[in-house]
């Protein structure tokens, strides 16, 4: 904590939905007269950064592109406030000393930020999956052993947490991670073939960016959730259940071995999350939606489909292998999510490209850090041959 009682805190991906709401939030708890925003960083939106950066007071600003410093620097000139650009900055950004970190930089290039900040002994706010799915055990190590606490900032996992019962982890049965389903959830898939980007954005419930809302609707995001359990919880594959829920109230839930199971409610607003995660471990008043259950005319439940959503069964591969095959399905589905995008493959291809890169890397260890980003390379060069016959033979 900063000598004035303010929590230091910093935000990686300041510009996105997980940090504009996170800067939502700050300003709800009173903004600069309760944080001290050490650095805050985002990518090709230097614009919204520069405005971000001077309304929180932040000290340090960084765009992750080399190529947007000087529009950076130029929006921010007169302020005081240091500029800077490029991976190693982000890192930077990581390990300058703040109480607690936002990760919330989309893919694999939240990693390294984040785990600078995680081995300085930073409560690491996680809303970057990558950290886990790629790097779980190294991960996990690294904040236990620089001392900090590890808070969960996804809605599910958030949830996961807030049901947990302290000292009753032997008594945990299982956890069940919800799912809406995404606006596909009662397609075929006949009729998913044919989707496009712009229509597999559009998720029926929560506002998220394109990365995050397209691996809704093919449910990629719930197979990384998967994983990210598994790590965060000390919980095995096979005690980690998914439904689908297509209201999006009951974010997530703990069974416990007497029959009982504890769940988090709340409306479809990432900010409780985020707000719980900032002032962890107590709660702040926030302005959101409050729950109506006199309005509630029901709440809906269902298996999900792993012939129409593979993605969930590739990350039940993915733990059984262990190794480096996390990092490796990340890696593959950040490929075929960006030639989607492009128009290079459809939508249902997706996951065939990621099985085909996971069948094809099998056997590749993830025990140390630089492992980890070989297999992730290596995965990234393997799907793009892969994408490049797929499209040929199209």
């Amino acid at each position: 904590m900063a000598e004035t009682g303010k929590r230091r805190i910093s935000i990686l991906g300041s510009t996105g939905s997980i940090g504009v709401n996170t800067l939502d939030v700050v300003s709800q708890l009173g903004g600069r007269d309760a944080f001290d925003v050490v650095a805050i960083t985002g990518n090709a939106n230097v614009t919204l950064l520069a405005e971000q950066a001077i309304a929180c007071g932040a000290a340090l600003a960084v765009t992750a592109d080399d190529a947007h410093y000087d529009a950076l620097k130029s929006a921010l000139s007169g302020t005081g406030i240091e500029v800077a650009a490029g991976r190693a900055a982000l890192i930077e950004a990581g390990a300058r000393p703040s109480d607690l970190v936002m990760a919330a930089i989309v893919g694999t290039a939240g990693l390294a930020p984040t785990l600078a900040a995680a081995e300085r002994g930073a409560d690491i706010a996680l809303a970057n999956k990558e950290c886990l799915v790629s790097a779980g055990e190294l991960f996990v190590r690294a904040v236990a052993e620089g001392g900090g606490r590890l808070i969960p900032v996804d809605s599910e996992h958030s949830a996961i947490f807030q049901s947990l019962e302290d000292d009753q982890h032997h008594a945990v049965e299982r956890i069940v991670l919800t799912a809406s389903g995404g606006p596909f959830r009662t397609w075929s898939r006949e009729e998913m073939a044919g989707v496009t980007a712009e229509v597999a954005r559009a998720h029926p419930n929560w506002s998220m960016g394109l990365k995050i809302s397209i691996g809704s609707a093919s449910m990629f995001n719930k197979a990384l959730e998967i994983i990210e359990a598994k790590h965060l919880f000390n919980i095995r594959p096979d005690q980690i259940e998914v439904i689908v829920h297509p209201q999006s109230i009951i974010h997530s839930m703990v069974g416990y071995q007497d029959g009982s199971v504890i769940a988090q409610l709340g409306s479809p607003d990432m900010r409780t999350a985020i707000g719980y995660a900032l002032t962890y471990p107590e709660r702040p008043k926030l302005n959101v939606e409050r729950l109506d259950f006199a309005k509630l005319a029901r709440l809906d439940f269902e298996a999900p489909d792993e012939v129409r959503f593979p993605a969930l069964r590739l990350a039940r591969t993915a733990l059984e292998r262990g190794g480096a095959q996390g990092a490796i399905m990340n890696a593959a589905e950040e490929m075929a999510f960006h030639a989607f995008c492009a128009g290079r493959i459809g939508f249902l291809t997706m996951a065939d490209v990621v099985e085909d890169v996971m069948d094809a890397m099998m056997g590749h260890a993830a025990t140390t850090m630089d492992a980890v980003f070989a297999a992730d390379a290596e995965a990234r060069r393997v799907a793009d041959e892969i994408i490049d016959k797929r499209e040929m033979a199209a």
